[in-house]
């Protein structure tokens, strides 16, 4: 072996070996790494529950009562939870999005228009297969919205890794071009004949086969949230069951060291992003096939359409430590909180703003417990590291 090449090897062996959870030491912090996780951001859920409720107390309300008619209202019977798994659906897409472009290093703030992009092509493809039967038709469309968001996830993608455009501004900037072009076909060459003197943006209704299966009957509960769960399940297979995936997770490692190692880092930077954007193009496929009106509307502007799921969605992958299973539990929660927080209004009686405040808090106390995560891992790495030193030191040679 040549110099060079024993470097490289050496370079390598390093880094595999500091991904890789092997003895007993690295299973201890594996183990409380996956546990720290989920403990800190219900902590952190749990504190901004309590200035909510301090919030509530200072409008005279009783936050009991409150936080019981948000509980019922999400988790309280059939229709609640139905209710609950159809808001989390969306979200959970988008958070296995970004734990997947996160986990490259790569950030995506770009869900809102990989969302729309991939209602875009799956609601083309409904109106021009829609005489397929429904046993092809339905797999054709969620396909088609996994295409038109991974190519609008591709762009930013691209553009990061062969151009050095910082992905943040480039998937917020094809946020707001995306509305524009959803504006324009709703209003124009996919507006429904039938209302076009009435100007509403929405296009005729689809076809039938292309309805996602209802799941329970007499709730809005579809096959949308069972395909969201099955993505999830095969991203986190994929980012830890397969040499790709392993590639991927090298590349946000330590970018250099991937490149050392002969990695294609660019192709896994557009990876990343392109398979974040299929994700949200999927949630974007099942928003317009799993909705009652079975239409593709826009009130112009994103959120009338998405429900900001392409931010919240990130709040729920955060939520979950940035791990595909963990996001499932996370984004149930969340679409939870979406659909109590309007029970716990008519409840009690308190403004609106109120409930956008409580989402606001949870969202700042989650963002802010990522530190607190990062310090308790390091604190356990360094006591390990620290125990096992003086184990050798005792240990005779």
């Amino acid at each position: 072996m040549t110099g060079c090449g024993f470097r490289r090897g050496l370079v390598v062996a390093q880094y595999i070996s500091s991904m890789s959870a092997t003895g007993s030491t690295r299973s201890r912090i594996g183990i409380v790494e996956s546990l720290s996780g989920p403990l800190v951001s219900i902590g952190a859920v749990l504190l901004a529950f309590l200035c909510g409720a301090l919030m509530i107390v200072a409008l005279g309300a009783d936050p009991w009562a409150g936080f019981k008619a948000l509980l019922d209202g999400a988790f309280g019977g059939r229709a609640e939870l139905a209710d609950t798994a159809v808001k989390a659906t969306p979200l959970l897409l988008v958070g296995t999005g970004i734990c997947i472009s996160f986990r490259a290093r790569v950030i995506n703030i770009g869900g809102e228009g990989q969302i729309l992009a991939g209602a875009t092509v799956s609601t083309v493809a409904a109106l021009g297969l829609g005489d397929l039967p429904r046993v092809v038709l339905v797999p054709v469309v969620l396909v088609a919205g996994l295409v038109g968001g991974g190519a609008w996830g591709a762009i930013p993608g691209a553009l990061k890794a062969y151009l050095g455009v910082n992905e943040i501004l480039s998937t917020i900037m094809l946020n707001i071009v995306a509305v524009q072009v959803v504006n324009y076909l709703l209003r124009d060459p996919l507006i429904d004949p039938a209302g076009r003197d009435g100007a509403i943006p929405q296009t005729e209704r689809l076809s039938p086969h292309a309805d996602l299966p209802i799941l329970l009957g007499g709730t809005r509960l579809n096959l949308g949230f069972v395909v969201a769960v099955l993505v999830a399940v095969a991203a986190s297979i994929f980012l830890w069951r397969t040499s790709t995936g392993y590639r991927l997770r090298a590349v946000g490692a330590s970018a250099d060291a991937a490149r050392y190692a002969g990695m294609p880092v660019r192709r896994m930077t557009t990876l990343a992003l392109t398979l974040s954007g299929a994700t949200c193009g999927l949630a974007g496929s099942i928003l317009v096939f799993g909705s009652e009106a079975h239409r593709f509307v826009t009130d112009g502007s994103s959120t009338g359409f998405t429900g900001s799921a392409g931010f919240n969605g990130i709040v729920a992958a955060l939520f979950g430590g940035l791990h595909p299973l963990w996001t499932i539990p996370a984004s149930v929660l969340f679409g939870g909180l979406l659909v109590g927080a309007n029970a716990m209004q008519r409840a009690i009686q308190v403004p609106a703003s109120l409930v956008i405040a409580l989402n606001g808090l949870v969202v700042i106390f989650v963002v802010a417990s990522n530190d607190v995560r990062r310090r308790v891992n390091r604190a356990v790495e360094v006591r390990e590291e620290r125990r096992r030193h003086d184990a050798a030191v005792v240990t005779p040679s």
